[in-house]
């Protein structure tokens, strides 16, 4: 029992998914408070494409 907890322990094969994954929620927080905070001036630009067009 205590070769199996060793190897738990020693496996480092989840910890790799586990930081991808934070990574990717942290770009995911990222994107969405970039469009949050820049949405004014998006649909100001798309407002004065979409007249001149």
């Amino acid at each position: 029992m205590t070769a199996t907890l060793r190897s738990i322990m020693i496996d480092e094969q989840g910890q790799g998914l586990a930081e991808y994954g934070l990574i990717l929620g942290l770009v995911a927080v990222l994107c969405i408070g970039a469009v949050v905070f820049l949405s004014g001036n998006i649909k100001t630009v798309l407002s004065n494409v979409g007249s001149s067009i």
